[in-house]
């Protein structure tokens, strides 16, 4: 469909526009607002899924709410495409993700509509609380509204900003539960199941008819909720919420497709004060039958023929480091039964996916709650199981104290697999895995272990999983170097100890992981005698090696995944200078800023550490030693 042939589509620039449809001409729209996400998706890839679902709830919040100055706050942003098209960003959308265009997430910076960035999960209710409550001290009377999806309702932090406002009656919140039975896996645990049983409530239902039947009357509608108490409704239903005892008012469930039912219901709301709690149900994929179909692929599922709906699936030339790490701990896990797997809600984008076919009842996926999964951990260890915890780079920040007091100050041999460290690309700032080397290098009694192949990974992995201590090990999104790994005999590393790759006169090159790689090919090309070192492990490092180099060499260069500041390349010159060598140095890797979104290999150009900026660095430092 060309823009030509969007009715209402290209018309609508701004939410104000929004508001001069009729319920007709709203349904159109939003069929058409699929229609045009679906198009732009299939060549520039993104998360779908969740924004097909959140449709009619996007145009419906913007419908009844006066935004920007009512505010609309996206959990994640996952659902947040059509909001984006709505407020203004309809011809930028096509650059959604990509080097220089707009973020695939809400960014305050990028519209007023974006009332808070948002690209880890959970983190709605309190940010909305904290504006609400803002409004409530200086008497303005904007509305607030946490848009949160039923998969990061798993995260402790919802339950921490609905324990607070709930103690708050007097500010005006509401919080839409998106249910769509989906995060990015399947959801589990007793949260998932219990809105289940909600939904399929005859008593919730029967109250929810009672309910809407009210809702063309607001005044009705509201002496009824300011009149019935918890203790009544307890009294009435014999029966009582988790949202209630929080002290929030329910309302739900409610087809979250039918615009006319959101809008009815959104604007009888509107008159009530207080926490509030609407409870809308969706299908993740909406309106587009291949994602229905397959909500979990098509959360994010790469470019598509938006027509047929058939997949343009990559070919790797290598593995993905994600595959290596779900094929070597299915095979250590055959060899030890102590080992467990665990994951906080990415069972398939980590691969823990391989074990749970096989080994269902040796992995866990705690839902999206990071500390959880790493306190966790720290308790299988403490009694008397290996565990595997696999998570995010950037997610793993969420969970650093419980790495500390749960997992390090305890000496436990939990194995922490970080995915995505270092540049993740498109998903940007919000994704990278920029600081781990810095925010975990200063931990005590921790292990950090950095692969520069597959190989290494797996064999890291077998090692660590022989460890009497906690080991952090650290690998990039993506493919490998194409190395044999699989089915490779396992060897016992030595931890701390690096490894000569190249031999050279001129200058030493030391590097952190995949690093090593590009140092290789950049030495290749030098006009210059390049020595090139792996460290392996960053934590311990090999002092042995590192001094060695100190010694030779007057220029040496560092090489990191990751942000310089309190990381490897600086502890590399602190024991340098521990030791009075004192060689010409220069640290490659993220300044001190936050990286956009971009390809991988735009956004290492960008820093300065890809594979020419490491050419002209070994240039200038050689020719002004």
């Amino acid at each position: 469909m060309a823009d030509t042939q969007y009715k209402y589509l290209t018309s609508i620039n701004s939410p104000a526009e929004l508001r001069h449809l009729d319920i007709d001409a709203l349904t159109e729209y939003c069929a058409e607002l699929r229609h045009f996400m679906v198009e732009c998706c299939a060549v520039n890839p993104g998360h779908l899924g969740s924004s097909l679902g959140a449709v009619e709830l996007t145009v419906a919040l913007h419908y009844v709410y006066a935004t920007p100055e009512d505010r609309i706050v996206w959990d994640v942003g996952h659902q947040a495409y059509a909001h984006k098209i709505i407020t203004g960003r309809r011809e930028a959308f096509h650059t959604n993700r990509t080097y220089g265009g707009i973020s695939g997430f809400p960014r305050m910076e990028e519209s007023p509509y974006d009332s808070f960035g948002a690209g880890h999960s959970s983190v709605s209710i309190s940010a909305a609380f904290g504006m609400a409550k803002a409004c409530q001290m200086r008497g303005t009377k904007e509305h607030v509204i946490a848009v949160i999806g039923d998969g990061a309702m798993t995260g402790g932090l919802a339950f921490e900003g609905l324990n607070n406002a709930g103690a708050s009656p007097a500010t005006d919140i509401l919080v839409v539960l998106n249910d769509n039975e989906m995060s990015i896996d399947k959801p589990t645990g007793a949260l998932d199941r219990y809105l289940v049983r909600m939904s399929t409530s005859k008593w919730y239902n029967t109250l929810k008819r009672s309910l809407w039947r009210m809702l063309g009357v607001v005044p009705a509608l509201h002496r009824f909720v300011r009149t019935a108490g918890n203790a009544v409704k307890q009294g009435l239903l014999q029966n009582s919420n988790l949202f209630e005892s929080l002290n929030f008012r329910y309302f739900g469930p409610v087809d979250g497709h039918n615009i006319e039912e959101l809008i009815r219901t959104l604007t009888a709301l509107k008159e009530i004060g207080g926490p509030k709690l609407l409870h809308i149900k969706t299908r993740k994929g909406k309106g587009y039958a291949p994602a229905e179909a397959d909500p979990a692929t098509w959360h994010a599922p790469g470019r598509f023929d938006a027509t047929s709906g058939e997949r343009i699936r990559s070919t790797y030339p290598a593995a993905r480091y994600q595959d290596v790490f779900g094929t070597t701990l299915l095979d250590l896990a055959r060899r030890d039964e102590r080992i467990v797997g665990i994951t906080p809600a990415m069972p398939s984008g980590c691969s823990l996916s391989i074990v749970m076919r096989e080994m269902p009842e040796r992995c866990f996926d705690v839902g999206i709650a990071e500390g959880h999964a790493v306190t966790f951990s720290a308790g299988l260890a403490a009694g008397g199981a290996r565990p595997f915890c696999n998570i995010y780079s950037s997610f793993m920040q969420r969970a650093y104290d419980n790495l500390i007091h749960d997992v390090a100050l305890q000496n436990l041999p939990v194995v922490l697999c970080l995915d995505r460290s270092g540049i993740v690309g498109e998903d940007g700032a919000t994704h990278h895995g920029a600081f781990d080397l810095a925010y975990l290098g200063c931990v005590p009694n921790l292990t950090i272990a950095a692969p520069r192949n597959e190989w290494l990974l797996r064999q890291m992995m077998f090692t660590a999983s022989t460890a009497d201590h906690p080991t952090a090990i650290r690998y990039p999104r993506g493919i490998g170097e194409g190395v044999e790994w699989q089915d490779t005999p396992f060897e016992l590393l030595e931890e701390g100890r690096g490894e000569q790759l190249r031999d050279g006169s001129d200058i030493a090159i030391i590097a952190v992981g995949t690093m090593a790689n590009v140092a290789l090919r950049a030495a290749e090309r030098s006009e210059h005698s390049v020595a090139v070192y792996d460290l392996r492990y960053v934590k311990p490092l090999d002092e042995e090696l590192l001094l060695d180099v100190g010694r030779r060499f007057k220029a040496v260069i560092t090489i990191e995944d990751g942000i310089i500041r309190g990381g490897v390349g600086e502890s590399v010159a602190a024991l340098l200078q521990k030791h009075d060598l004192h060689p010409k140095m220069r640290h490659l890797g993220i300044n001190d800023r936050f990286v956009e979104h971009g390809k991988p290999a735009e956004l290492y150009a960008e820093c300065g550490y890809d594979e020419e900026a490491l050419l002209r660095a070994i240039t200038e430092i050689t020719n002004n030693r």
